[in-house]
């Protein structure tokens, strides 16, 4: 760490504080504080009492949710707005009545309150509110130090803090350049792949696989040369990390095997369009329709609610059933049984009807219904009917078909039967009835 010159530093301290010391012993200086005291309170008391009402008055906009988010931004900060202009009234009074040095702080006030209120308004843009206040915080700081005319000093001292590594030298002030550009660049990166994203996803004529390929090419690529940008406006040298990049990415290449992996398999995955966004699936036990495709996961929902992030490379490793890839006809088959006293003919014919009632059982191909074999104690059938949206639900509607089967067998005279079954005894067996004479009970019957 390099020494500071704190000769220098305390110097200019001390001439600083003299300066102020000399200004605070005018009497003006008392008043303008008194009163800058004042308008806040007066601000703060206010708006108390009309910031309830005009918030209530913005939430009824509808329909436009960024321009209601800086609306409501604006009007949680009303003591700050109220606070202002009566501070500007006054001092525009004051300057009528004396010199303009006896409103020199009363100026800076204004100045920097009215520069904290449109940072901390338009930093609302940021969704995260933690980052949305370090920002607005920095930003603030940066034009605070410019009104008080005090940034060339905190540019010497910040660049006073500083270590040396061989050739290179790191200051504070170089680590805080780099860390804003760098992050102002990647935000500026994010806002433009996700415009571009979005344009690319009202293009009809592309396919939803492509689409999201498109998209996260656009993305990362945007990425990427955001990150080169920054590190040039930093004034670091790319060809001196070529060294370090390849010794870091032989790194990663072990310890990030599954991540890559997964990534190489998400591009495989879109380019040869084996699933895509909406299609329904099932890999493993796992049964449900495909929400989102990532770089690292797919999102797929089941018909319980819950949502599985499956890694892609399990797509390209194991036998995935996309029941939607080519179109999205279903065939479902429903097998039951009759007895043995019904016309196989008329059941046929009762079941496709019945069938038939059901909304999601398509008309074209129609439903078909043939005996499959005589059974121990039934002729079996199998009823075979076809759906379009699986992603709907596959249990439900073969529980329909069953339901409406049940009503026109019930209407017709068609048995459903159960199996019947028949006991021989190698030893006779005595049977006593309990309702029967006292003296039948004596001589039971034998069988």
């Amino acid at each position: 760490m390099e020494t500071l010159d704190l000769p220098r530093i305390a110097q200019d301290a001390l001439t600083l504080l003299e300066t102020g010391t000399a200004y605070f012993a005018q009497p003006w200086t008392f008043y303008q504080i008194g009163i800058i005291i004042l308008c806040y309170l007066t601000g703060w008391l206010v708006s108390r009492r009309v910031e309830p009402w005009l918030e209530s008055r913005a939430r009824t906009i509808k329909g436009k949710p960024g321009l209601l988010r800086v609306i409501i931004a604006v009007m949680r900060r009303s003591h700050w707005i109220i606070f202002l202009i009566l501070l500007t009234l006054i001092r525009t009074l004051t300057l009528e009545l004396t010199w303009p040095s006896r409103t020199y702080l009363m100026a800076l006030a204004l100045a920097l309150g009215w520069a904290w209120l449109a940072i901390s308004v338009s930093s609302r843009i940021i969704h995260n509110r933690t980052v949305s206040r370090l920002i607005a915080l920095a930003v603030f700081s940066y034009v605070a130090l410019g009104i008080l005319d005090l940034r060339p000093e905190a540019t010497a001292f910040l660049e006073q803090m500083a270590i040396q590594l061989g050739d290179l030298r790191i200051s504070a002030l170089f680590i805080l350049r780099t860390v804003v550009i760098t992050a102002g660049f990647f935000w500026i990166a994010n806002l433009l792949g996700n415009f571009f994203d979005s344009r690319i996803n009202t293009v009809e004529d592309l396919s939803p696989s492509f689409k999201v390929l498109a998209g996260k090419v656009v993305k990362i690529s945007i990425i990427i040369i955001a990150g080169m940008m920054a590190l040039s406006s930093t004034g670091i040298d790319l060809t001196a990390l070529t060294v370090f990049s390849g010794a870091v990415g032989v790194g990663l290449g072990f310890g990030l095997q599954k991540v890559v992996s997964n990534f190489i398999s998400g591009v495989i995955i879109l380019m040869d369009r084996s699933i895509k966004p909406g299609d329904t699936i099932a890999l493993g036990e796992t049964f449900g329709w495909i929400r989102e495709l990532r770089a690292r996961f797919v999102s797929v929902i089941t018909r319980d609610g819950r949502e599985y992030l499956i890694p892609n490379e399990d797509f390209i490793t194991q036998q995935v059933v996309n029941w939607s890839f080519s179109d999205k006809l279903v065939r479902l088959d429903v097998d039951f049984g009759v007895s043995y006293d019904s016309d196989p003919h008329e059941v046929t014919k009762l079941a496709i009807a019945g069938a038939e009632t059901v909304e999601r059982v398509l008309d074209a191909p129609k439903p078909v219904c043939w005996m499959t074999a005589f059974g121990a104690s039934s002729l079996d059938f199998r009823l075979r009917f076809w759906i379009s949206d699986p992603q709907a639900g596959l249990t439900n509607v073969r529980g329909k078909v069953l339901l409406a089967m049940w009503d026109i067998f019930k209407e017709n005279g068609v048995n459903i039967p159960f199996p019947h079954r028949e006991i021989i005894m190698r030893s006779p067996v005595e049977v006593v009835r309990r309702d029967a004479p006292e003296a039948e009970r004596e001589t039971p019957g034998k069988i």
